[in-house]
């Protein structure tokens, strides 16, 4: 029986990754009837030769547990480790020094977008990903797998108040930087060197305004084309790749 802190990684890459990189949270494996796909078979010899469980089950049971994400014949219990709260950014600040690289998404609801923000903040090595406690989406078995990984991989913070958090933030010493597309000033104009936060809100409504009060910079993407806006994932992956870039210039 699944517990509150399990939670079913679904698909070849995503339970790959747990038995590489977490194979002690990994409490069974499941396995559909009459799979015969080469990687799924030496996931379950590998799963067992960690001593974790593998049963065979029918289809539909795969189906179940993994609802809209595509199990590709296998799935995992995982237990997930506890998110961390907004009173462990300080420490986590300290450990990264002056190379911290805060994400911070401001009630990202759909689990897809979550899912590859995630994987780009992993790509990026980012110290932690600040999520609110109530405003989002949790690690569901569709995050998981669009993170391909990265949802086991980077700090997820969750926020009880957010404005709060970013606060612990400043006095930490990392300075702020928020993303919307009604400002005059561009992301590339933004010193993003040192310990630094980049915010990206929502897919519809962007930071909320007590979110925006809070930042040091507000800044855009600067976009030539006809497009109003980028999608939030893609968005966070220019913002961090920008960060990077420009640190390892510095």
């Amino acid at each position: 029986m699944k517990t509150d802190s399990e939670s079913w990684i679904v698909g070849i890459n995503p339970v790959e990754g747990a038995l590489n990189n977490d194979a002690e949270r990994v409490r069974e494996v499941l396995v559909e009837n009459g799979q015969r796909n080469p990687r799924v078979h030496e996931l379950a010899e590998k799963a067992k030769s960690l001593k974790i469980p593998v049963h065979h089950r029918p289809r539909e049971q795969l189906d179940r547990v993994a609802g809209e994400a595509r199990h590709q014949g296998v799935v995992a219990l995982y237990q997930a480790p506890p998110l961390a709260s907004e009173q462990d950014l300080p420490e986590l600040i300290e450990q990264a020094g002056s190379d911290a690289l805060v994400l911070v998404l401001d009630g990202v609801t759909d689990p897809h977008n979550l899912g590859a923000c995630l994987r780009s903040a992993a790509a990026a090595k980012v110290t932690a990903v600040v999520v609110p406690k109530d405003r989002a989406v949790g690690i569901t078995p569709v995050v998981r797998r669009a993170s391909a990984g990265g949802a086991d991989r980077v700090p997820l913070v969750a926020a009880t108040n957010l404005a709060r958090a970013l606060r612990t933030l400043k006095d930490a010493g990392v300075w702020i930087t928020g993303l919307a597309g009604d400002t005059d000033q561009s992301i590339y104009q933004i010193d993003l060197k040192g310990p630094v936060a980049l915010v990206l809100g929502s897919e519809g409504e962007g930071i909320r305004r007590l979110t925006r009060e809070t930042c040091d910079f507000v800044a855009k993407i600067p976009m030539p084309g006809t497009m109003e806006s980028l999608n939030v994932s893609v968005a966070t992956g220019i913002a961090l790749f920008e960060a990077l870039r420009q640190r390892s210039v510095r």
